[in-house]
């Protein structure tokens, strides 16, 4: 017995495992062609009740056969796959119905055995989608749906999943209309059939379809077409004034002079605009999944937080699924991820979408710094947990520690904090490019060399820490080994790249428009750079800096705030108390809390008055960063 079989059989025994075939006995991928395609049909219409209902023909011969149900999404660099919703899975082979058993020890694979003479199986399911968001992203509404490939399907295991072809249809409720990187085939009704697909690129290739629809072109006259493709709760919130039609258009073209490359044969940005389905923002190599409020177009003035979604996600055909982090691209989706490299993939993602929303004029050049001094301001002051005890490295790990959870102190903790520390550090890098060249590089050369290559592919392309290391130094010699690992794994805050480039982070008693727009988002108050607390709607307590005045005085997340200073709680009435407190410093802001079923008096001894951040230039330095973000 050789010492892995040995240890597991141990292993078997400790846990009062029967027999090793009863451990997680599933083949490994292998670089080999599968014999034959899946054959998968969705049936959409049950809006009524939200459920995907899933009809699935595999090529099989008689013998052993391990079905897999997607666990490992790319996107969301975590073991995710919602396999707690698929239900009524039913197997046959010659229209007899097969056992099956799912492996105790890997929940996501399916054993049946295929009886001699059948050479395919026929699997039916159905994938219960959320009714609410308590139970996940809510995925299908009476005006529109979103199918992912991932939740309606299984695979065959022992091959790697760009070896399986796949042929797909979705019949649709009657008159809706889709988009979707996915190429058509042939429409029959209701009923949409698309052209065959390695199992790897459907999985990357959604649907979102709707009651109202619109698709609109990007770049029109392209020989590589880019399109936006709407769905609506009301046809109102589908209507696009010529100018913002122009923003979304100058995007692309931003993109373009930005790589002088693109990964893919065709994009499609598929976007909804509701309030019933769950937003939404994942990437694909095709297409990307936008989901926002139904205000969009029809409320531009309210919606400049939202506008750098599209850009983030489009930057991601480049960063992210065409090059991406070795230790991130499995040869299927039930092999495990590592996300080491995520403060690239997603970092400097973020980084780009700030800039990009910027560059096409979806944020004025104001409104892009608003936002920026907010993320800087969070790796300043707002993540207590950085500067004490972890790393902008370490929570690389948290899609697998975390999953997104809620947690009770998010700041202490860190969650997935490689978005916009990943995103400091590239600011910091920028900076740092152009110092070392005299301003003649910078974080655009690094871009174009990276990323930038190989006109029209769209495999992966795969990367590690001294891929990166090695294209920074051929645009600038330096120890960029040292300078990246002292950010990754450091304690300090992460705000160095604004004074390099010519501006400075600085707290006064004014929000931003920005910072307004970000409470009006939650409905209550961000007082986090002053008392060291965030106020949802009706005093809720959402956030509690850790060692803060608020945690300090007793305060944590989860307690409701009733009053202020005597007076009934609201966003005004909690920052007048902190005005008055710095007016009369004798006095503290007295809180009455409700925690659970008590009641009690807190009182915090904060007198500096309200703070927010924004960032201001500094005499005598160049303005690099309005140079950063203007237009190409």
């Amino acid at each position: 017995m050789k010492a892995s079989r040995l240890a597991s059989a141990i292993l078997a025994s400790a846990l009062g495992v029967g027999s090793f075939s009863a451990l997680a006995d599933v083949a490994a991928p292998q670089d080999i062609a599968f014999n034959g395609t899946l054959k998968i049909n969705v049936d959409a219409t049950d809006i009524a009740h939200r459920v995907f209902r899933v009809h699935e023909t595999v090529p099989a011969q008689p013998g052993p056969l391990t079905l897999l149900y997607p666990q490992w999404l790319p996107g969301n660099h975590s073991p995710t796959g919602p396999i707690d919703k698929l239900a009524g899975l039913v197997v046959k082979a010659n229209g007899k119905t097969l056992p099956w058993k799912r492996d105790p020890l890997n929940v996501y694979a399916f054993h049946v055995d295929v009886p001699e003479g059948a050479s395919s199986v026929d699997v039916e399911f159905q994938f219960l989608s959320p009714q609410d968001t308590r139970q996940g992203r809510v995925v299908m509404t009476p005006e529109m749906l979103n199918v992912q490939w991932n939740a309606v399907s299984l695979y065959p295991a022992g091959y790697n999943a760009n070896r399986i072809q796949a042929e797909t249809s979705v019949k649709f409720p009657a008159g809706w209309q889709y988009g979707s990187a996915l190429e058509l085939a042939a429409r029959d009704g209701d009923t949409v059939h698309f052209k065959p697909i390695a199992y790897d690129d459907l999985v990357d290739s959604p649907i979102y379809a709707g009651k109202y629809f619109k698709r609109v072109d990007l770049d029109p006259g392209a020989k590589t077409p880019v399109f936006l493709n709407i769905v609506a709760d009301d046809p109102k919130f589908l209507e696009m004034k010529p100018e913002q039609l122009k923003l979304h258009q100058n995007l692309v073209q931003q993109m373009y002079k930005l790589y002088g490359a693109h990964h893919y044969d065709h994009y499609d940005f598929l976007f909804s605009l509701s309030d019933k389905m769950s937003g939404n923002g994942l990437e694909h190599h095709r297409s990307s999944e936008n989901g926002v409020g139904t205000g969009y177009f029809t409320e531009w003035d309210k919606s400049a937080i939202m506008r750098d979604l599209l850009p983030h996600e489009f930057n991601h055909s480049w960063d992210g699924k065409y090059r991406r982090g070795a230790d991130l691209a499995t040869p299927s989706f039930n092999v495990p991820m590592q996300d080491s490299l995520l403060w690239v993939y997603e970092g400097q993602t973020q980084f780009w979408g700030y800039v990009m929303a910027a560059r096409s004029g979806l944020w004025k050049q104001d409104e892009a710094r608003d936002m920026l001094a907010l993320v800087a301001a969070t790796y300043d002051k707002g993540r207590p947990g950085l500067q004490q005890w972890r790393t902008i490295q370490d929570t690389t790990n948290d899609p697998i520690i975390a999953m997104r959870r809620p947690l009770p102190y998010r700041n202490y903790q860190l969650s997935e904090d490689y978005y916009s520390g990943g995103q400091m550090i590239w600011m910091d890098v920028d900076g740092k490019l152009r110092d070392l060249t005299g301003n003649k590089r910078s974080i655009d050369d690094f871009a174009k060399s990276f990323f930038g290559v190989e006109n029209g592919k769209w495999d992966v392309n795969t990367y590690t820490f001294e891929d990166v290391v090695k294209t920074l130094n051929g645009i600038a010699p330096y120890d960029w080994t040292s300078y990246l690992r002292e950010r990754l794994d450091g304690h300090g805050p992460l705000i160095g790249g604004f004074e390099a480039n010519g501006w400075k982070l600085v707290y006064n008693d004014k929000p931003s428009a920005s910072a307004k727009a970000v409470e009006t988002r939650v409905g209550g108050a961000n007082l986090t750079y002053s008392l060291g607390v965030s106020f949802g709607k009706g005093g809720d307590t959402l956030d509690v800096l850790w060692d803060g005045p608020a945690f300090k005085a007793g305060l944590s997340p989860g307690m409701k705030v009733i009053a202020v200073n005597g007076k009934e709680f609201s966003s005004d009435a909690i920052k007048d108390a902190v005005d008055a407190s710095a007016k009369d410093k004798s006095q503290p802001i007295e809180l009455l809390v409700k925690n659970f079923d008590e009641y009690k008096t807190l009182r915090i001894d904060y007198h500096d008055g309200q703070k927010y951040p924004h960032l201001e230039r500094i005499e005598g330095k160049p303005d690099r960063l309005s140079e950063l973000l203007k237009p190409r």
